[in-house]
This record gives structure tokens, sequence and C-alpha cells, in this order.
């Protein structure tokens, strides 16, 4: 995987650095521009869009519908699931389950390894080789593009388990230490290293935390109504989650704009290199429409993010090529 290290920092307010410096970005764009004119006639549409979003809808990062589970088995499984939450840029290659994407096959395979093994304690999650990460993900040690995605798969949920040894390996208690913040237990993730989504361009750092921010809302709608309520009290706060497939959905309808040539390397399916200037700019984009939307409705930017990636399954949207880049984030 091509990708530079991430700078080694942790903002107070997460969301706020996000906001903030996408928002910078997006002053003056070379690779991709935002048609306001789009953007009002799409903001027109979001009431009924987010009505048509299903109450009980999981957010997490595969969409998946679990089974019932015990609050620290299900924090558990998100954290899980939410670490190995990137590797987009490989899924036309990764073995697949029948008729479904490459992210959902992920999160089904690691739920069904663990509903077969039992909760994916700290302890095993520290011990975990790439050997076990091939048989969790069925994918094999190819000495290529699959053992590299499973290497960073393995080193995720290590990460994982060491991080959740500095709360005596509870997850309920890394989760109690945020009081009640999702900003604050975003940050908390930033400990780890793949967490730590942000990129340098023209001197200036450019914050995503797209897996960080997700893992809090994801830990809301599914730990929530275990607990009889939300999770966190911010979460309204957070920004979208900053993926590759929200950016495709607005790109689809005309409200973001991209370069000819930029265009046309994306429709051709050329990966992006994960870190450069139009990736950053298309990640960017996607964040600061949000922000927008979320602006003329009052509605969550978590809530418009989800109505805009289940609007991305729509076979419309699934004809035409989004971009790819090998990142860590997403």
């Amino acid at each position: 995987m091509t990708h530079r290290d991430p700078p080694i920092e942790r903002p107070d307010d997460p969301p706020t650095a996000v906001r903030s410096s996408c928002r910078r970005t997006m002053l003056a764009p070379r690779f991709v521009t935002i048609d306001d004119e789009a953007l009002d006639r799409l903001a027109a549409q979001i009431p009924a869009l987010l009505a048509g979003v299903p109450a009980d809808l999981d957010g997490s990062a595969a969409r998946s519908e679990p089974g019932p589970h015990d609050e620290r088995d299900v924090a558990l499984r998100v954290l899980a699931l939410d670490a190995i939450n990137f590797g987009s840029g490989y899924h036309d290659s990764v073995r697949k389950e029948p008729g479904l994407s490459g992210a959902r096959t992920m999160a089904t395979r690691l739920e069904r390894y663990v509903d077969a093994t039992g909760p994916f304690e700290a302890v095993r999650l520290r011990r975990i080789t790439v050997d076990d990460a091939s048989q969790v993900f069925g994918q094999e040690l190819d000495g290529g593009a699959l053992e590299e995605l499973m290497t960073r798969f393995a080193a995720a949920l290590a990460d994982l388990g060491q991080w959740l040894s500095t709360f005596d390996d509870d997850p309920l208690a890394a989760i109690a230490a945020a009081d009640r913040s999702a900003a604050r237990f975003t940050r908390s993730l930033l400990e780890m290293p793949y967490f730590r989504d942000a990129e340098q361009l023209d001197g200036e750092v450019v914050h995503f935390y797209k897996r960080a921010q997700i893992t809090a809302a994801d830990l809301d709608r599914r730990l929530g109504p275990i607990a009889g309520g939300p999770m966190f009290d911010d979460l309204a706060h957070l920004t979208a989650f900053a993926d590759n497939l929200v950016p495709h959905v607005l790109r689809v309808d005309g409200v973001l704009r991209y370069d000819p040539e930029l265009a046309a390397m994306i429709d051709r399916g050329d990966r992006l290199e994960p870190g450069g200037r139009p990736e950053i700019e298309i990640r960017a984009a996607g964040v600061e429409v949000v922000e927008r939307l979320a602006a003329r409705t009052g509605a969550r930017p978590m809530d418009i993010d989800e109505m805009l990636w289940l609007r991305g399954g729509a076979p419309e949207y699934k004809a035409i090529r989004r971009h790819r880049a090998r990142s860590l984030f997403y």
C-alpha cells in the first residue's frame, strides 16, 4: 500500500479540525468544484430523502444488521469492524460473498467469525496475525495486494487490542471515559495510527478522521437501543465520514464537478494516489457539501452522510465508477 505516514497530531476537537480544514481546502480547489445550484436542489430534497431512511438503520462500516448481543459484545464488534473499515481500493480484487460489496463482505465475515468463535476480546486482538486475518476475512495470502490488505487488517486489529489495554480491556470503559462526548471519543481513537486520517496539502494539515468519527456514530446506533438512549450528547457535532462513495454520489447528482482529466482517470478505473491533491480535494469536497446541506436543512451531518451512502447503492450510481485509492482510511 503506497501511503505516507499520517501527521502525528491529535487535535483537541477533531470534528472542528475536519470542518475547518476541509472548508479551507475548498476555498481554492484545483480539481473539484461545488455547483451551488445543484447543491440547493439537493438541499430541497433532503427532508424527504431522510424520511425514507429506516429509523433503525444500522450505521456500521458495512451497514449490516446485527443480531442480539450484550453491550460489551456489541461494543467489541463495532470497534473491530471500524478498525478494518478501509481497503475500498482493493475491493475490485477481494473475494466477495455472493451479491455483497467488498465492505459488506468484510463485515459479514467478521460477524460470522465472532459468532462462531466468541467475542473478539482485546487479548485475542493483540495476538492476531496475518494468517488469522486471512482466515477471518477469507482472502488468500497471495504475496501481492490481498496479502498487503490482510497485513494491514491484522495490524489495525492488533492496535485496537493494545488501545483497549489502556482501559483494562473493557470497551465500555473506553466509551465511558469520553464522558458522553463523541468528539472526545474520536480523539481517543487517534492514539491508533490507522485512525490518524489527516494529510498534508500546501503546508497545511487537512483533517478527515473518517473511521474515528464513524466509530462514535456506529456505537450510538448499535448500543443506543440496548442502553436505552444516545451514547453521546454531541453527535450533531460530527462531520460527514469522508470516503469515496459520498463524493461519488454528489458527482453523479451534479453537485461536485471534477476536472476533465481527473474525471477521465476515475472513469477509466485508474487508482488515485492516497494523499495526493485530487484525492484530498474529493474527500474535502464531500465533507464541505454535507456541511452546507446541514446548514440549509438543520439535519445532522452524520444523517445526511448516511442517506447519501445508501443512495450510492442504487443501480444508477453503481453503474459509474467511483474513485479508488489504496488508502489506510476508507
